[in-house]
C-alpha cells in the first residue's frame, strides 16, 4: 500500500511515460497523430468562440448602460 502511495503521489517521469505507453497501446501508432489534430483544431474552435462571445458580453452590457 505505501509503495502504491507513492508511486500516485509523484508525478514523474515513469508516469509520464507510464501514461504514453498506455495510450500508445489503446489507439496505436496511426490514430496518435489524427486524435492531436482534432485535439488542437478543438481547443482552436473552443479559443475563437470565446473570442467572438466576448465582444458580444460588452455589447449587451453597452446597451444596457442607454
Amino acid at each position: 500500500m505505501n509503495f502504491l502511495m507513492i508511486f500516485l503521489g509523484e508525478f514523474g517521469m515513469p508516469q509520464i511515460l507510464l501514461i504514453l505507453a498506455v495510450v500508445l497501446l489503446l489507439f496505436g501508432g496511426k490514430k496518435i497523430p489524427e486524435l492531436m489534430k482534432g485535439l488542437g483544431s478543438g481547443v482552436k474552435e473552443f479559443k475563437n468562440a470565446a473570442k467572438d462571445d466576448a465582444p458580444a458580453a460588452k455589447k449587451e452590457e453597452e446597451t444596457t448602460k442607454e
